[in-house]
């Protein structure tokens, strides 16, 4: 396995020409070879689109920045998923397909230049009639390595490995503006075997997202076996995702040794009636969140996106369980510390005919903000702002609190609408202003989310 410097195919640093063909004629040369290591030396390259090959690493010198072309026509159309769905897609910045043994490392950049996306993604359709390109976008890609490197102004996700097995993710620095629309950090999709780890992510929406594809997709993978550690999280909508597209289930999720701070949500749970799938066997422990709105949401009667305003989806009455209905069950969190919250401790609602179901809190330690700002703790039809509230818990069954101490909060420590087996074994409420109750049963449809309004 040789190594082949980019320079030597044409690719010029800080040049008024695109280094696209360069690059990408250092790539081909190496693949022809049967594989080796794609060098780009110090400098800035603006170029297009490139696509990997086979055993390839692409290795950036620290000093080394690609920025991406904004013009559309330099990103082919390929076949690939966009929130879930198949379809044609401007191909990612750095792209690939059906590759084994394939890497970009290096203390490098991929600038995204995402700006001009971004504008077109907020006029008319007409502006952009293909999805955006990724940043980093890899389908059926088997032993992937993303590693050191800098990632910034992403036209649209991050990094999204799609039905891709055996991937390693490691200290990528992520940053995009905080309004920049649907710019998520890291989202393996319907993935097996998936490691995040020493990353830090600050973007425009969620940091790391769980998927598996939506019940408009026609094959249904999940995504499995993933550990997420060490890594930090800074704003963003949330901390960690799974959904709300996860119609070929998602289970075997390890999150652990992480810190949250000022993202709106810390760890959360989001999927509806139509969905179908199941989240199941996921552990989270040892974090630390700072300044979010709700540090726990488990939600299944999520409305954002396609058909989410219909009357199946916000509906609080009791529907006939099919292969639509979706399921959050064997959840557990420990050894978890969460200052600052603003809205609620946490938010746990399942569906009136198919509970969330053996959820686990342990060791626990919550304290509400003293200037706690009002906000939704989810995103569902009838559901009011709240402040420094506790845990609600709507439809759910065998769901265990051990050690969990709530400061501050205003109302009761746990309110429960629709409850069974709920267990609270040595909580307590700390620094509340009057005496609030430890727990309070509210009767089903007088809570959150009461009447069943359409969102609007």
């Amino acid at each position: 396995m040789g190594l082949y410097n980019a320079a030597d195919y044409g690719a010029a640093p800080n040049a008024d020409r695109p280094a696209t063909a360069g690059i990408q004629a250092a790539i081909d040369a190496a693949a022809l070879a049967g594989g080796g290591t794609v060098f780009v030396p110090a400098g800035v390259y603006r170029t297009g689109s490139l696509r990997l090959r086979s055993h390839i690493e692409l290795r950036l010198s620290p000093g080394a920045v690609l920025k991406f072309s904004a013009e559309p026509d330099d990103y082919p159309l390929v076949d690939s998923r966009w929130e879930g769905v198949s379809r044609q897609v401007h191909a990612s910045c750095i792209y690939g397909a059906d590759l084994e043994n394939v890497s970009v490392t290096g203390g490098g950049t991929l600038d995204g230049c995402g700006q001009p996306w971004w504008e077109r993604h907020r006029g008319s359709p007409e502006d952009l009639p293909y999805p955006r390109p990724k940043l980093i976008g890899l389908d059926r890609c088997r032993r992937v390595t993303l590693r050191d490197l800098n990632l910034v102004n992403s036209p649209s996700w991050t990094v999204n490995p799609v039905l891709c097995r055996d991937v390693t993710i490691d200290n990528l620095s992520i940053l995009n503006p905080a309004d920049s629309p649907n710019t998520d950090g890291i989202n393996p999709e319907s993935c097996s075997g998936v490691r995040i780890v020493n990353c830090q992510i600050d973007v425009g929406d969620d940091c790391i997202a769980i998927k598996s594809g939506t019940e408009d997709t026609a094959e249904r993978v999940p995504c499995e076996n993933i550990s997420v550690s060490g890594c930090t999280m800074l704003h963003g909508h949330g901390a960690v995702v799974l959904g709300s597209e996860m119609s070929g289930d998602i289970r075997n999720v390890v999150i652990q040794n992480c810190v949250f701070k000022q993202t709106d949500r810390g760890i959360r749970f989001k999927s509806r009636r139509g969905r179908g799938g199941i989240v199941e066997d996921v552990r989270i422990g040892h974090i630390v969140m700072e300044d979010v709105v709700c540090p726990f949401i488990l939600n299944l009667y999520y409305f954002c996106g396609p058909r989410g305003k219909d009357r199946y989806v916000w509906d609080k009455n009791p529907y006939p369980i099919t292969e639509e209905t979706p399921r959050f069950r064997r959840i557990h969190f420990a050894h978890i510390t969460a200052r600052r919250v603003h809205a609620a401790a946490g938010f746990l609602y399942g569906l009136a005919e198919m509970p969330v179901s053996e959820i686990t809190f342990d060791d626990i330690e919550i304290s509400m903000a003293e200037d706690a700002v009002p906000g939704l703790p989810a995103m569902m039809a009838g559901l009011e702002p709240m402040r420094a509230r506790g845990f609600y818990l709507g439809n759910v069954r065998d769901v265990g609190f051990h050690r969990v101490r709530i400061g501050r909060h205003e109302g009761p420590a746990f309110t429960i609408e629709n409850g069974e087996e709920v267990e609270i074994e040595g909580c307590r409420s700390v620094d509340t202003a009057r005496n609030e109750p430890l727990v309070e049963r509210v009767a089903a449809g007088a809570g959150a989310g009461a009447g069943g309004a359409a969102p609007t």
